[in-house]
Formats: structure tokens, C-alpha cells, sequence
């Protein structure tokens, strides 16, 4: 395993989920009448098939090489369908998102690097333990909408429901350091070769969360106008 190696696994995986939002966003807005109707089915797919392929490949990383993209090609199913409801709600919403995560991505990359924070076993506790409670917290909700019981916190554009949206974009944002300091450790212990993909897929997980975070962000500060 090398950084040079896991930097092309990534690049591949984020290319074949921007093809697979892509052929979603197509048939979106190739409807007469684009709606949630004409592409949920596939959101539905890339989201539950998103979730056990990543459950499968987190409990047998050595099927990465082939997990990781199969994760990529659904995950991509579910963004494009979710990019494309917003960006009939809100134009240009869409590219906005995409570029927000790609420059917070970058901006943590060039933190670590610089070596600003340090991953220590306290900041990793506190990145996992504050991830975990955000995972309770979202997991709660869903039970509480099966009921008729709205958690206003997530959706709402009220200033604590994006200050609850910054939170969480934060907390995203920091468990992208814990990815890149996995990797780099991975890469100099001389991990086998498919833990690129690995490394690659863990890495998308993240941006995966972080963009619809940043996405929900803007769609509240939108909405508030």
C-alpha cells in the first residue's frame, strides 16, 4: 500500500460516483415533469444497497477492490437523486456543495499535513465519541418519524438548526484528518496492496457524509431567504 496508490483509488471512486449521480441527475431533469417520483426508486437502491455493501466491506476489508466501487456506482445513485431535488428547489445549489466539500477536504488535507493537528488517542476518542452520538441522534429521529414526531434540529432552518448543521459539518470534517492519518499509517507499515481501496473507501464514506451535510447547510440557509 502507498499514499500515491490510495490518491488514484480515491480519484477513481469519487469519478465513478459522479458518473453514476450523473446518469440519475440525467433522468431527474429528462422527465416532463421532474419530481421525487421519477428517480426514487434508484435513490432507494443506492441508499440501502450503500449501506450493506459498506457494512460488508468495513467487516472484510480484503474485498475492497471490489466493495469500493460497487459502494461508489450506488452511493452515486442516492447523490444524484438527492443533488437533483435540490437543485429544483434551489439552482445552482448542487455545484456549490460539491465545491464547498472538495475545498473543506482539501483544507484539512493541507492542516494535517502541516501537522496544526495532531492525532492523538484523546482527539481520536473525541472525534469518534462526538461521530457516534451524531449517528444515535440521526438514528433516534428516524424511529421518531415513523411516528409522526419530527425532530426539528435536522431540517429546520432556524439558527439552531444550522448551528446544529455546522456542528455536525465540523465533526465531519474532522473525521477527514482521521482518515488521512489511517491511510498514511497504513501506507508506511507496508499494508497489503488492496488496503488502498480500502483507505479510498473509508475516505469517500467521509466526503459522502460531509457533502450531504453541507448540502442540508445550504438548502436551510436557502430556505431562510
Amino acid at each position: 500500500m502507498t499514499m500515491q496508490g490510495t490518491v488514484n483509488k480515491t480519484g477513481i471512486l469519487l469519478l465513478i460516483t459522479m458518473i453514476a449521480a450523473g446518469y440519475v441527475w440525467r433522468i431527474f431533469f429528462g422527465s416532463p415533469e421532474p419530481n421525487l417520483a421519477s428517480v426514487s426508486s434508484l435513490m432507494m437502491v443506492g441508499a440501502i444497497g450503500g449501506f450493506i455493501v459498506a457494512m460488508v466491506t468495513i467487516f472484510k476489508d480484503s474485498w475492497s477492490p471490489i466493495t469500493a466501487p460497487v459502494y461508489a456506482v450506488l452511493e452515486g445513485l442516492f447523490l444524484g437523486g438527492v443533488s437533483a431535488v435540490a437543485e429544483s428547489q434551489y439552482p445552482g445549489i448542487g455545484i456549490q456543495a460539491v465545491g464547498l466539500t472538495f475545498a473543506v477536504c482539501l483544507v484539512m488535507l493541507a492542516v494535517y499535513s502541516s501537522g496544526v493537528i495532531k492525532v492523538t488517542d484523546k482527539f481520536r476518542i473525541g472525534v469518534v465519541a462526538a461521530t457516534g452520538g451524531i449517528a444515535i441522534f440521526y438514528f433516534i429521529s428516524i424511529i421518531l418519524s415513523m411516528f409522526g414526531v419530527r425532530v426539528p434540529l435536522i431540517n429546520d432552518n432556524s439558527w439552531a438548526g444550522i448551528g446544529f448543521s455546522v456542528v455536525v459539518i465540523f465533526i465531519a470534517a474532522l473525521n477527514l484528518v482521521l482518515d488521512f492519518d489511517v491511510i498514511q499509517k497504513l501506507s508506511r507499515s507496508g499494508a497489503p496492496k488492496y488496503m488502498e481501496w480500502y483507505g479510498a473507501f473509508g475516505l469517500m464514506v467521509t466526503l459522502v457524509w460531509l457533502y450531504i451535510e453541507i448540502l442540508r447547510l445550504l438548502m436551510k440557509l436557502k430556505s431562510e431567504r
